[in-house]
């Protein structure tokens, strides 16, 4: 008797950088059904994309050097990117034009706009986060406000745009929350040893972060600590699928992209496709697909559920079965 075989999981490969990709974001899902993606490389050409195909759309040229991290605005209208040219650059989406530029005193490493895209914040090596106003052009590209806090540099930050609250965290091993109306620290949670990624889940109920070998997933809310699942390898970062019950993780000393379950922590899917350690990962919005970006200078796209007909996989017939 024949017996049905698990499709194997083909990733479609996005190429176009040079260099090691350092960050990916997905937006959400627009009206028409459609998503798009942008990514940071050291190549220092940040890229945007379909992204449900990987198709790419455009690359914005401006900087002078690697770019560690990009960010939509939620509409998709602008995107953010921070760069070791000590800049953070505000661009046009559909021009790629440079609407904005902020110099800063050194590298900067995190962005992101606030929800409604009218401020930026940013931070990086200075150890410093600054609000940039879009709005205002009497500041002359000066801060609206900044703020001191962080004792080592500063490597992700996270405007929570439903919360209206700035997350920032680094090589101080302590997630820090801000009020962006005072620039007041209001809540910090700990950890123990240096965060390599943070990230807001897609509902924006978790902040997921990770150190060494674990992931912590925070009650964005209350600021409490979840869950905390040890794993056996150095986890560069981790993306909460959208229904909670699975994250995907990326390793800084291997080569493999792995699925976890979420409640259990147990190791569900292994794959290997990239030829370098990966940087980053993330899930699309709709959870239909996830994309790695890595040390070989590659995006991949993966399906969560390999063999659905979904973008440009033609799926394997079973579908209805």
């Amino acid at each position: 008797m024949a017996m049905a075989s698990t499709p194997r999981s083909i990733p479609l490969t996005c190429s176009g950088h040079t260099r090691p990709v350092v960050d990916l974001q997905f937006s959400r899902v627009m009206s028409d059904g459609t998503y798009y993606m942008i990514s940071a490389c050291k190549d220092g050409n940040p890229m945007l994309r379909d992204g449900q195909t990987g198709d790419w759309i455009g690359t914005f040229i401006g900087h002078k050097g690697a770019v560690w991290s990009a960010r939509m605005s939620t509409d998709v209208t602008k995107a953010v990117t921070a760069s070791a040219d000590f800049t953070a650059k505000v661009w046009d989406t559909y021009t790629g034009d440079i609407l904005h530029s902020f110099p800063h005193q050194h590298i900067v490493r995190g962005c992101d706009f606030s929800g409604d895209g009218s401020r930026i914040v940013t931070g990086g090596m200075e150890k410093k986060l600054r609000i940039f106003d879009l709005n205002r052009e009497d500041l002359a590209g000066q801060p609206l406000l900044a703020a001191d806090g962080h004792s080592l540099m500063i490597r992700n930050v996270v405007w929570d745009g439903a919360r209206n609250m700035i997350l920032s965290s680094g090589d101080d091993m302590e997630i820090r929350v801000w009020d962006p109306r005072t620039f007041n620290q209001v809540h910090s949670c700990k950890m123990d040893g240096p965060i390599a990624s943070m990230e807001l889940s897609a509902d924006g109920q978790y902040i997921t972060s990770t150190t060494g070998k674990s992931v912590y997933f925070w009650d964005a809310q209350t600021y409490t600590l979840r869950k905390h699942i040890k794993t056996e390898y150095d986890v560069s970062a981790v993306s909460l699928h959208p229904n909670h019950t699975r994250f995907v993780a990326g390793g800084s000393s291997d080569l493999w992209v792995r699925i976890y379950d979420f409640e259990s922590g147990r190791e569900l899917e292994v794959y290997k496709g990239h030829h370098g350690p990966v940087h980053t990962v993330s899930y699309s919005p709709d959870g239909e697909l996830y994309a790695t970006g890595s040390e070989d200078g590659t995006i991949r796209l993966w399906q969560t559920t390999p063999g659905k007909r979904y973008g440009l996989w033609q799926g394997d017939g079973n579908e209805d079965a």
